[in-house]
């Protein structure tokens, strides 16, 4: 046995055995690319390759790669986004038509995504609509694992569609410029991409809808249905000024029970006249659950400032930094009880807001700074984390810091809707490539303040970064030993003796296997030259020649974009692993039979679309 030989047999059985520890999960995701970054490096350190010069640097390339660069900048971005509650609106929106047609909204909703994701670089497109199906699935009650994977999918799906649907669609298309001086048309490939988006839409509504795994995240400790006091001041402007009552009843504010209007020295109870009409200046005592003032502090800025202004002073300051819920319990015999909360000066001392107070078996129609505190009584708490933490001292309350939730900022949304736009725009017309866009949108969202640096380094998942970068190691080796030559050769050897729908369909097969192991970029560009290299043996005329090429590189581009199988297969599988709280063998099990299932409809319709 030949020292090449050895080391192909070495390598190629130790990617096998790295890609079944990753769906195993006996180990986690960063013990298993770690110690594949070392055996590389190890191996390769021992046994060089004769006539390549692949090492340490070659291995470690992937962590310096502008394509986890920017995967890591657009996590930043996305908790920008998150961050400021930026989506908030378009998810309520959207909420509010899933509780009335949810199959078409959903379905609208994939639709639309598959359309933006034909024309500009998916990863920006899931990492817009990730905290929308967030929202969705947490107001209907559906896990987020139902919904996150099919969004990659969709968006992978829409990169068969046209040229610029994904990058490796231009760099198979250089390829057939380069080895025929064929240009590749922008909507060449379409008539066959939407035959397979098409089948993968259905197959993703039917049966893969099925194998989605049911995935919950854990559910915030802190009660859901208890009723606090609240106070909403209505400000100039506000957008619930002139809201009129409707059978005594506010309409707008469905997830609340309004107990009070007070306008100065008038008190009104329900049920309410119209002469109760909402007006700037008027104060709402109201009863609400802490999911539903959760709700309200995310759901619009004149709400939040409302709730952050009342009852405070000129000189006291809105809380600055990362934004969050607690909740706290006043201890028997403590100095606030039979204190009133302004009499406490609670705001200016903590620099913390009391958003509701939680009494049991009482409805108390009081304003909230003049109610007098008991013994027991639960404080809904509101400000930045830093100072929510700093109560832990406060011998008096009893602060339960294992019920903190954050809360977006919706004041900076604005901005960092804008940031998010001009990040699409840049790439869209290629001003800027979506690196330098992505890195410039993550530094503009730390400078703006619509997050912190904290929240910043919290996005980079270390789970990503490893995972990218054993995934370039590993597809680097192959290719140092002659193992991707190796398959690649056999496959088409193989299938060459059925004559060229042969060819195609077992070429297919072979680069969607690969894609799923090796980067998508990498298999494509590999096996796209082999490919027309294979059908010159089935042309007799230069023109048949050209149309061969032509559906080879387009048969390449289509099994490229079969990422589906495993989630370093494509980026955005990645972006979707947190969100949805998948295993790595969660993807195999819906991504599979997405695969096969392609590839039969390629075998079928291939005659007929790619005119051999």
């Amino acid at each position: 046995m030949t020292l090449e030989i050895l080391q192909l047999l070495i390598i190629s059985t130790a990617v096998i055995i790295i890609v079944v520890m990753y769906a195993m999960e006996r180990f986690s995701i960063e013990i298993v690319s770690i110690a594949a970054i070392v055996f590389f490096l190890i191996f390769f350190q021992i046994l060089p390759v004769a006539g390549a010069d692949f090492g340490a640097s070659d291995i470690l390339s992937g962590f310096a790669n502008p394509a986890l660069i920017t995967i890591l900048a657009l996590l930043v971005v996305g908790q920008g986004i998150f961050q400021t509650g930026a989506m908030e609106g378009p998810s309520r929106f959207l909420a509010n038509m899933h509780d009335k047609q949810p199959i078409l909204t959903i379905l609208a909703l994939f639709f639309f995504v598959m359309l933006i994701s034909a024309f500009i670089n998916n990863t920006p497109v899931v990492i817009m609509f990730i905290p929308v199906l967030a929202s969705i699935a947490a107001k209907v009650g559906t896990s987020p694992s139902q919904v996150m994977m099919p969004l990659s999918y969709v968006s992978i799906l829409a990169g068969m569609i046209t040229l610029i649907g994904s990058s490796t669609n231009l760099l198979v298309a250089d390829v057939l410029s380069q080895e025929t001086d064929i240009e590749l048309g922008f909507f060449t490939q379409t008539p066959m991409g939407l035959v397979l988006a098409a089948v993968g839409l259905v197959y993703l509504a039917t049966i893969g809808r099925k194998l989605m795994p049911e995935r919950v995240p854990p559910e915030n400790a802190s009660g859901t249905g208890r009723q606090y006091i609240a106070q909403i001041e209505i400000t100039p402007g506000h957008s619930h000024e002139g809201d009129k009552p409707v059978a005594g009843m506010f309409p707008d504010l469905t997830s609340v029970t309004v107990r009070m209007v007070q306008r100065g020295k008038i008190k009104f109870l329900p049920p309410f006249s119209d002469e109760a009409a909402l007006q700037a200046g008027d104060i709402l005592t109201i009863a609400a659950t802490r999911s539903a003032l959760s709700d309200l502090l995310k759901s619009d800025a004149s709400l939040l400032n409302s709730m952050l202004n009342t009852g405070a002073k000129e000189t006291e300051d809105n809380p600055e930094g990362e934004l969050a819920l607690t909740e706290a319990v006043v201890s028997p015999n403590g100095r606030y009880v039979g204190q009133s909360l302004a009499s406490t000066g609670f705001r200016s001392r903590t620099g913390c807001i009391v958003l509701g107070i939680e009494r049991k078996a009482q409805m108390v129609r009081k304003p909230l700074a003049s109610i007098r505190l008991q013994a027991g009584d639960d404080l809904l708490i509101f400000g930045a984390r830093k100072d929510l933490r700093a109560l832990r001292h406060d011998r008096d309350l009893l602060v339960l810091l294992w019920s903190m939730s954050e809360v977006p900022d919706i004041r900076r949304a604005i901005i960092a809707r804008l940031i998010f736009a001009a990040i699409i725009i840049l790439v869209v017309t290629g001003l800027l490539p979506i690196l330098h866009a992505a890195l410039a949108g993550a530094i503009a969202m730390i400078a703006t303040n619509c997050l912190n640096m904290r929240q910043a380094v919290r996005s980079l998942d270390l789970r990503i970064f490893l995972l990218i970068g054993a995934a370039f190691a590993m597809g680097g080796a192959l290719q140092a030993v002659g193992g991707a030559d190796l398959i690649a050769q056999t496959a088409v050897e193989l299938a060459a003796p059925y004559g060229v729908i042969g060819l195609f369909i077992g070429l297919f097969g072979v680069v969607a296997v690969l894609t799923n192991v090796l980067s998508n970029a990498a298999t494509a560009v590999l096996f796209a030259p082999i490919a027309v290299r294979a059908t010159e043996s089935f042309a007799s005329t230069p023109d048949e020649q050209s149309k061969l090429a032509v559906a080879a590189v387009l048969t390449v581009i289509y099994a490229a974009n079969c990422s589906f199988a495993t989630p370093i297969a494509y980026q955005t599988n990645l972006l979707v692993m947190g969100p949805g709280h998948y295993k790595f063998i969660d993807y195999a099990r819906v991504g599979v039979p997405l695969i096969l299932l392609l590839w039969l409809t390629f075998a079928l319709a291939a005659p007929y679309f790619l005119g051999v």
